[in-house]
């Protein structure tokens, strides 16, 4: 989470700031990523089990293409956000980037509870287009995209080596986002950097 910091413009700004700056502080905890990894998966697990209960009876057909189509949306998002918010004209969460890319064992991440409110509040929006169970259940696979992405950046920069080949150019892809920027975007899937161009390859693979 990048620093916050708002004008104050009298006693209610002034504690306005300091409830932000409070945040910041709080997001940069040990405690906080900790809690935070633990929250990802609750509301994951929690929107799907919620999901099977109301719509047992639902095609399992349907429910696994649902399931499917939630962790691609969630694919793309992991890939734009990274691409355009990150590191792209308009750098929604440039200063908290930026402090990984320096830092990246720190521990500088959003807010444990925030990830989870704009889950439910997703979760709330599509269920007034779709039946509830669908909308739990896409929500739900969304989420644990989401889960499985901080999962999945903190296992590859913090576990060091990995003994499996497969594992160990997993990991090397997002290591080679951190000498090129622009490249490998994807963290738990290459899929929209083969897609839209930008996928790292070697000067010494191109003849």
């Amino acid at each position: 989470m990048s620093e916050a910091k708002l004008a104050s413009t009298g006693p209610g700004g002034m504690r306005g700031t300091g409830v932000l700056q409070a945040i910041a502080r709080m997001s940069s905890t040990r405690t906080n990523y900790w809690v935070g990894h633990a929250a990802d998966f609750l509301v994951s697990f929690v929107l799907l089990g919620t999901a099977y209960w109301l719509g047992h009876g639902h095609s399992a057909l349907v429910s696994v293409l649902v399931f499917l189509l939630g962790l691609l949306i969630f694919s793309f998002i992991e890939y734009a956000f990274h691409r355009w918010l990150f590191h792209g004209p308009v750098r929604l969460f440039e200063h908290g980037h930026t402090i990984h890319h320096e830092q990246p064992l720190g521990y500088d991440s959003l807010p444990f509870f925030f990830p989870p409110a704009v889950v439910l509040l997703l979760a709330a929006a599509l269920a007034l287009v779709l039946p509830t169970a669908m909308a739990l259940l896409l929500t739900g696979a969304i989420a644990l995209g989401y889960a499985l992405y901080g999962f999945s950046h903190m296992i590859i920069h913090r576990r060091g080596r990995f003994n499996h080949p497969l594992a160990r150019k997993w990991a090397a892809v997002h290591h080679v986002h951190h000498f090129h920027s622009d490249k490998n975007y994807g963290v738990t899937s290459p899929l929209w950097d083969f897609l839209l161009g930008t996928w790292y390859v070697s000067k010494s693979k191109v003849r």
